[in-house]
């Protein structure tokens, strides 16, 4: 078995990646989508929502310390999880259906890696200019321009970073108090231990890491092997059109020669720094630049454009052979892309529902097992329940509590004559809970001696809830303990 040489590296050290600057309407549309994702990013914490007098008004919050999460309208406690559960399941299925169509578009063009790496870039050419002049700096000899250039650049994408590492902290808790309170260094060593963190590698992973996180950090240039095949539209280059490539159009043999002039305007812009003509590659995350660029050359030489373009890798045979290809619609609405998306739009559309049929109130009823009965001086038997009511309304909600048979679904009273329901602390079985809040209620259910009830081991019994000022009632199942238990 041969040995690695003591002095060969196991690593070779990043060469850093200058994109030429370049427009078209790929380029347009990543500033478009740069500009709104940032928007929401930073803009949504100070959004206000009036919930009432008893909620926060922040449209969009995690409150952790109160395990609750408001969005806008709607109000996600910590046992409906399950909501934020299928959302993610919904971002997963949804990340595999775009690739399975589009390919690595989420990279391209949404990934918070692409959208911070474009806005570091575009600090550096307003910085240190176009790739030309960034070539001659990273070169040059440390001198004072240099370093002035350095420290402006460094520091313009540190101020970045602290604005991001600032906005994600806002999401937790109220924007406007917590601000006030960073600035006048009195919050929580949380926010600023946090803010410092994401200030770190977002400076680290946007301005200097860049292509190195999408090739070797992530983990979805593997995994997006298995969501793609022949079907998906991604970008290629017409190597059949194109070769063989050259630049002298005017020399003997110019004729045989393909569109391609090997101007190097595809490489040149590639914020990976590969060269999409060397065929699909794992760093591509076809982002379309290397489209804008070839096209305008195209438009330049007078041939026609599309040598590098969005296309499917199954029409590459078809149009060898001069065939057209398949229309791109064809090819995403196929089985795999079906199947996703039946999926993806099936948890959207139970989440919904389950959502908008939540009723407004939870009710909750534990037996107490210690003691589980207890027997009163004249006889009767009675058992104690831990009742847990949760009014989900931004208004306060009147609440009654009664008792029923499940098998007949009527008032025990009706049959019995004498079971009493009683609340701890209350002459009536009736509660009020404030808004958006939990009341522990001690609840007490007497039988009287000689009462089916008091007489059996267990009896099922059924509590139900009613709101007296509306329509809603739900009921929540239990046992009574008789003497016989």
């Amino acid at each position: 078995m041969s040995q690695t040489e003591p002095d060969t590296p196991l690593y070779a050290a990043r060469e850093p990646v200058f994109p030429r600057r370049v427009s078209g309407n790929f380029r347009t549309l990543k500033w478009w989508l740069l500009g709104f994702m940032l928007g929401i990013y930073y803009l949504i914490p100070w959004l206000r929502w009036d919930r009432g007098p008893m909620l926060p008004d922040q449209a969009v919050l995690l409150d952790l310390g109160n395990r609750r999460f408001f969005f806008f309208m709607i109000e996600i406690w910590p046992h409906e999880f399950y909501f934020v559960a299928g959302l993610l399941i919904m971002a997963g299925l949804g990340l595999f259906l775009f690739t399975s169509a589009l390919g690595r578009v989420w990279c391209g063009y949404a990934c918070p890696q692409t959208v911070w790496t474009d806005l570091f870039l575009l600090i550096e050419r307003w910085v240190d200019g176009d790739r030309n002049n960034q070539l001659r700096l990273l070169r040059q000899q440390w001198d004072l321009h240099k370093l002035r250039l350095r420290l402006v650049k460094w520091t313009l994408w540190l101020l970045i970073a602290l604005a991001t590492g600032g906005a994600w902290v806002f999401y937790f808790t109220d924007a406007p108090a917590l601000a006030s309170n960073l600035i006048h260094g009195t919050a929580h060593p949380v926010a600023y231990s946090t803010i410092a963190v994401l200030t770190a590698t977002t400076f680290l992973f946007g301005g200097f890491m860049r292509e190195q996180m999408c090739i070797y950090a992530c983990p979805w240039p593997r995994i997006q092997a298995a969501m793609m095949d022949e079907d998906t539209i991604t970008i290629a280059y017409r190597e059949w059109r194109g070769e063989p490539r050259g630049k002298h159009r005017k020399a003997e043999g110019a004729e045989a020669l393909g569109d391609c002039i090997d101007c190097m305007a595809c490489a040149n812009v590639c914020p990976m720094g590969i060269d999409i003509r060397d065929g699909q590659q794992l760093e591509c995350i076809t982002c379309g630049l290397c489209i804008d660029a070839c096209d305008e050359m195209m438009d330049k030489v007078g041939k026609p454009r599309g040598l590098v373009a969005y296309m499917a890798l199954k029409d590459e045979a078809a149009e060898r052979a001069g065939a057209h290809p398949k229309q791109i619609w064809k090819h995403m609405f196929r089985p795999r892309t079906l199947m996703y998306f039946t999926l993806w739009a099936g948890i959207g559309i139970a989440l919904v529902v389950a959502l908008f049929m939540r009723p407004p109130f939870e009710f909750n009823v534990s037996p107490v097992r210690n003691p589980q009965y207890v027997l009163l001086a004249d006889g009767s038997i009675r058992n104690t329940y831990e009742v847990r009511l949760r009014n989900k309304q931004p208004r306060e909600a009147t609440l009654e509590i009664s008792l029923v048979d499940p098998k007949g679904d009527h008032d025990f009273d009706e049959d019995e004559g004498t079971v009493q329901l009683t609340l701890e602390g209350r002459t009536a079985n009736v509660v009020t809970v404030a808004p958006d809040e939990t009341l522990l209620q001690r609840v007490y259910v007497t039988a009287p001696r000689g009462s089916d009830l008091a007489d059996e081991s267990r009896t099922n019994i059924r509590f139900w809830l009613r709101d007296v000022e509306g329509t809603e009632r739900i009921s929540a199942d239990s046992v009574f303990n008789g003497k016989d238990h």
